[in-house]
């Protein structure tokens, strides 16, 4: 390997300050040749065992993983022209090594040996590891035959390029929309931040006024905040639009034709596998056993909630005093919410500084698992935003790491993650740490000011960070079923949405707070008012999520060659069967639906609902014991937290919670009857 490209380099974290587009291509032929050679020596290996084909496997696998993942989460966060250049130019490479790896019938064959051979002498990681391999050789289409071998990886690779192209065309979308005011009537509402930074970037343009961008911070405040309809409207257009032809922004980035050849090619993979559709694919791997056990549960979700939804539009219509467009049901809603309870994002924000709340954070991982978090001062990162952090456990051993990247920015993607930097190995070849990033897009501080979260935004970074303590508490010596590698798609988020969950205790509250200004907690009786706001309007928050999520499934469960992927007819449907909030004939959410198209939530974004059952229940063992009962949160690493994909996702839940899961807790927490 070449010491000089530092993409190649031995290093337990990536060298982010010295990594070019120039490196990038290079350095994933490089591995990707050597791989294949050493792939080649094990297919004539006279003995196989586990010790000689699944481990190196395993290791060949995670070199590539450690070598791509700075280069796909650059992508993401500091994109560029010759980046994406460079990325995209590696996205077939990357597809048709993978699918040339998984379709090998000699290793298949071997590691077939090794099951019937060592099977009943392995451990239960290595069982489960074994097992998880031969699925995906089953479901990469292994067993095709010479014709339907080659078709199904030209759709591999096709299917890669799309989704990179979906994700761009959006990102390129947002990045294109700017919305000029003269008038600073129009931006009343707004926080000063906002104000301020929308200035700075009308004087760089040489333009009079404020030039708003369409970062996903400057979209929710108007949503929730501007007290101008016309600027509330023109941004609904603009982000409800993105990368179509129904808004302001180019035409040139129209993402329909995309989102027609994914799903059009899924399904054709699909069937190549002989499933009937693509939905059916994607459940081979999940907790729920059917298509139609999915489309029950939303269903079912639907209708409990329906009452409640209705309820609440009729109040929220009642308050407005008129008929409400999809454009003001977010700036009402916020301003019910205050009445209703005295409190507002915006006013929450000066009492909760960044630092602080990462304070209050690193302190509830303590208190529960006996964690420490440190910062570590000298890692190279992709920017100044980011930071890096240690994560020791109780004996004061280092356990895993990771990065934060906070705020949003120009050529940055919208929304929240997380995602492995490094998993964790633990194999004869050597050993290696889980690093996560942590990607979250909170408002920046004013200048000489620390960041100032709104209460939504400390939620979303308790989210990601339960799925970073998933990646990074894992004791699972396996990379493949380590941390989140291996688990149940539709069960990857309970432990970031039960991790949610310790943002709305009062104590925890307290310990996260300090105004900007006097460093003083928020008030009791604030608290008791923000408790108040979590089932606010659940009902139509629950709506929202299931038509996503039956949007998604039907798309992937009933497409049909002969009449197309039928985007808007199905969304139509989908939105006569369980929607109570109108939207415009010009919605073209589809259109920057990352999820689905380029996230890899196909047909599988009921699982933030599914998983929020399970997340709810699992929290229930800790309302009975205690929020911070250490054995329940012992037993909740010992079952979960720690056990990657090494046993099957319901009989980890099972060992923690005692039985199955019950949807009850969750309809009680939303205040929503069952």
């Amino acid at each position: 390997m070449n010491p000089n490209n530092p993409l190649l380099r031995e290093a337990s974290l990536p060298a982010f300050d010295q990594i070019l587009p120039e490196h990038v291509e290079v350095a994933i032929r490089e591995v990707i040749d050597d791989n294949r050679t050493h792939i080649h020596a094990l297919e004539s290996l006279p003995e196989p065992s586990f010790g000689n084909v699944m481990e190196p496997l395993e290791e060949l696998h995670h070199r590539l993983a450690r070598t791509w993942s700075p280069v796909g989460h650059l992508n993401g966060v500091m994109n560029n022209e010759a980046l994406r250049e460079r990325y995209n130019a590696c996205l077939p490479l990357l597809a048709a090594y993978d699918t040339d790896v998984s379709q090998n019938e000699k290793i298949y064959h071997a590691l077939e040996s090794v099951q019937q051979r060592e099977g009943q002498r392995l451990d239960a990681q290595q069982q489960a590891a074994l097992e998880h391999a031969l699925v995906d050789f089953r479901l990469a289409g292994v067993a095709l035959s010479g014709e339907k071998k080659e078709r199904y990886k030209a759709v591999m690779l096709q299917l890669s390029s799309l989704a990179a192209k979906f994700e761009e065309n959006v990102l390129d979308a947002t990045n294109a929309f700017t919305h000029h005011v003269t008038d600073e009537q129009e931006l009343a509402g707004l926080n000063a931040t906002i104000v301020a930074q929308a200035r700075e970037r009308a004087q760089a343009a040489d333009k009079p006024g404020w030039l708003l961008d369409l970062a996903q911070p400057t979209y929710v405040a108007v949503m929730t905040d501007a007290r101008s309809p016309a600027l509330r409207e023109a941004y609904y257009r603009a982000w409800s639009t993105r990368a179509s032809t129904s808004g302001p922004t180019p035409a040139q980035y129209d993402n329909l034709q995309v989102m027609e050849d994914l799903l059009r090619l899924r399904h054709e993979a699909a069937q190549l596998l002989d499933f009937p559709n693509y939905a059916a694919y994607a459940l081979a791997r999940r907790m729920a056993g059917s298509v139609e056990e999915v489309l029950t549960f939303l269903r079912d979700l639907a209708r409990a909630a329906r009452p409640a939804a209705e309820r609440e539009l009729a109040e929220l219509t009642a308050f407005a005093g008129r008929e409400l467009q999809a454009w003001d049901v977010t700036f009402y809603s916020e301003r019910l919410q205050e009445e209703r309870y005295s409190i507002s994002q915006e006013e929450l924000r000066a009492y909760f500084p960044l630092p602080r709340v990462l304070d209050g954070l690193f302190a509830v991982v303590e208190r529960l698992y006996g964690v420490k978090v440190k910062p570590r001062a000298g890692v190279a990162v992709w920017h100044a935003d980011a930071r890096y952090y240690d994560l020791f456990d109780a004996s004061g051993k280092l356990q895993g790491g990771f990065y934060l990247d906070p705020y949003a920015r120009p050529n940055k993607r919208s929304g929240a993650w997380m995602d492995d930097c490094v998993g964790r190995k633990q194999l004869a070849s050597g050993n290696a740490l889980p690093v996560a990033y942590l990607v979250c897009n909170a408002l920046p501080g004013a200048a000489g000011q620390p960041a100032q979260l709104t209460h939504d935004d400390v939620v979303t970074l308790f989210h990601e960070f339960g799925h970073g303590l998933h990646h990074m508490l894992t004791r699972v010596d396996y990379p493949s079923i380590a941390g989140i590698n291996g688990v149940a798609w539709d069960a990857v988020e309970l432990p970031s949405q039960f991790m949610e969950n310790y943002a709305w205790q009062p104590e925890v509250l307290r310990e996260l707070t300090a105004h900007v200004e006097t460093g003083a907690p928020l008030p009791d009786d604030k608290i008791a008012q923000l408790l108040r706001t979590r089932s606010f309007q659940a009902g139509l928050a629950t709506l929202r999520q299931v038509e996503f999520a039956l949007f998604d499934f039907r798309l992937h469960s009933e497409y049909d060659p002969a009449r197309g992927a039928r985007i808007y007819e199905i969304l139509d449907e989908v939105r006569r069967e369980v929607a109570v909030i109108r939207v415009p004939a010009f919605n073209r959410y589809p259109n920057s639906f990352g999820h689905i198209f380029a996230g890899g939530y196909a047909a599988g974004y009921y699982s933030y609902k599914w998983a929020e059952v399970l997340a709810a229940d699992a929290f229930a063992a800790f309302e009975e014991a205690g929020a911070f009962d250490r054995a329940t949160a012992q037993r909740f690493v010992d079952s979960i937290l720690s056990r990657g994909g090494s046993r099957p996702a319901l009989e980890a839940f099972v060992e923690f919670r005692g039985r199955p899961p019950r949807i009850e807790p969750l309809l009680r927490q939303h205040g929503i009857a069952g």
